[in-house]
């Protein structure tokens, strides 16, 4: 991992320091995924109500350009203005490296057809069971951790093989044991446990995009 990657959970602490609780778990999270992608997995979001929101949230940083610019690669460049000539500078100026991500909350005809021909408890649990592969990451999300429809995406995604990292309120409900890596931040408030997700999952997709896109000096700093 970059030294400037690690940067960003750093600067997180210093911005809230009651996180300073968790900061060993952080970086283990962060290198969670950081070893995924870089094996070729993705990673799989989900959570209900202001955490399905963040769900939506996470993936939307981690798709597009977040705080970096992402360029395409010298090989997807050549390949566009091989195939596509008369659209190749639209398509290099707009398009942009993605760090592949889920949401498993947007699947609207989905869970609804699931809620209704199976069971509306299992339907983060089916998309893990067919999205899901050996070397992805979910990353569940429940302030509580006992929301049933998060837990049995976390056991399923278990024996398919995915690491789990569960965002959580301060005791991890029954979450935590299905959880590779658990976060669970200092408070059991409902809107204060949200209010300490979102700094966490930005400065999660700020050093994922430092990891894979940012230029490193020798000295170890960001060009």
């Amino acid at each position: 991992m970059k030294k400037s990657t690690l940067k960003e959970i750093n600067l997180l602490i210093k911005r809230y320091p009651p996180l300073s609780a968790i900061e060993e778990a952080l970086e283990a999270a962060l290198d969670c995924i950081i070893e995924s992608y870089k094996d070729g997995g993705k990673l799989l979001v989900c959570g209900n109500g202001g955490s399905a929101a963040d769900s939506l949230h996470i993936v939307g940083e981690l798709m597009k350009g977040f705080a970096l610019k992402r360029e395409l690669r010298e090989d997807t460049r050549e390949e566009i203005k091989k195939m596509f000539p008369e659209m190749a500078e639209y398509y290099i100026r707009n398009l942009q490296c993605a760090l592949p991500a889920i949401s498993l909350v947007s699947e609207t005809g989905l869970t609804t057809a699931y809620a209704n021909d199976n069971a509306a408890d299992l339907s983060f649990a089916q998309q893990v069971l067919g999205h899901g592969k050996k070397g992805d990451v979910l990353l569940a999300i429940s302030t509580s951790g006992n929301s049933a429809n998060v837990l049995h995406a976390a056991r399923i995604a278990k024996i398919n093989g995915l690491k789990v990292v569960g965002l959580t309120g301060e005791n991890g409900g029954t979450l935590k044991e299905a959880c590779d890596v658990l976060l669970p931040v200092p408070s059991q408030i409902t809107y204060q446990i949200q209010e300490f997700h979102l700094p966490i999952y930005h400065s999660l997709c700020l050093a994922l995009e430092n990891e894979f896109f940012a230029e490193e000096c020798p000295c170890g700093s960001k060009e």
